[in-house]
């Protein structure tokens, strides 16, 4: 199971990644491990010392009953203080943002990895569409 942000990579030029630990409710679990989820339109917002997903989606789990969980809510990042400190830093430079790369499973524990972004402009992009266009039409 890894979810991927596919449009994190498109949109913003992405300078390093902490990988964090996510804290999860019921059945959430199990609807990752399906791979019912998704980071589009995903950021990572840090308020009171503490770091939280915002706008994360996980599908209801199908087989679940009264205790599924809501789709969309605030999730909170497991991090050491350092990491925190570091990232709230970073986020407070103008241009630059935080958002979830990818999800994955390690060792049996749902981990996301954040970039420290910076975005893109749109002649950015466009390169980044020809290059990919290059790359393709070469083989």
């Amino acid at each position: 199971m890894e979810i991927i942000n596919k449009k994190a990579k498109f949109d913003y030029f992405i300078e390093s990644e902490i990988e964090a630990g996510i804290v999860l409710q019921g059945t959430e679990i199990k609807s990752l491990k399906k791979g019912s989820a998704d980071l589009k339109d995903t950021y990572v917002r840090i308020k009171n010392n503490e770091a939280f997903i915002i706008n994360m989606y996980i599908a209801k789990y199908e087989e679940g009953n009264i205790f599924n969980h809501d789709e969309r809510r605030e999730r909170k990042l497991l991090l050491h203080k350092k990491e925190i400190i570091k990232l709230k830093e970073m986020a407070s430079i103008e241009g630059y943002t935080l958002i979830p790369i990818r999800c994955y499973l390690k060792e049996n524990h749902v981990k996301i990895s954040i970039g420290i972004c910076k975005g893109k402009h749109n002649y950015d992009k466009r390169n980044a569409i020809k290059e990919k266009d290059i790359k393709r039409i070469e083989g």
